[in-house]
């Protein structure tokens, strides 16, 4: 399976959303400087996104975005389907047809990358990335 560059950035829009989630709505300026996007294309992602029942937005300048829901009530899978359409199966099967006795490897490598993406939600990557901050910043001791 390939992600591509809008899946990418929709997933690391939504984990540094979750990441300010007490903030309520972050800027998208913020969003976008933060995670290197350009703001343009981060407008196109987070609106699909907000179609699909992810985010909530406000305009003005105590505007921006935030979660509709908490961290660990949205899947990765529910990001990627909103502005990807559908979780394509293996990319060594596209612009081909697949022989009949590996049909079945296909699919079942389909549905296990489909069972990741949805058992892993946003605060199982809030939580990792919070992890991995405090692992790598340095503790002083007094």
């Amino acid at each position: 399976m390939r992600v591509s560059a809008k899946g990418e950035y929709a997933i690391r829009a939504m984990l540094d959303l979750a990441l300010r989630r007490d903030e309520r709505l972050v800027p998208i300026e913020d969003v976008a400087s933060r995670q290197g996007i350009p703001q343009r294309y981060l407008e196109q992602v987070l609106l699909q996104l907000k179609r699909a029942g992810l985010l909530v937005s406000k305009r003005g300048s105590s505007g921006g975005y935030g979660l509709r829901r908490a961290p660990a009530d949205i899947p990765i899978g529910s990001v990627l389907r909103a502005v990807e359409g559908t979780l394509a199966g293996p990319e060594a099967t596209r612009g081909r047809s697949s022989p009949d006795d590996l049909t079945d490897l296909w699919r079942e490598v389909a549905e296990a990358v489909s069972g990741v993406l949805d058992h892993t939600t946003l605060d199982d990557l809030r939580r990792r990335a919070e992890a991995r901050r405090s692992a790598t910043s340095p503790m002083y001791h007094i």
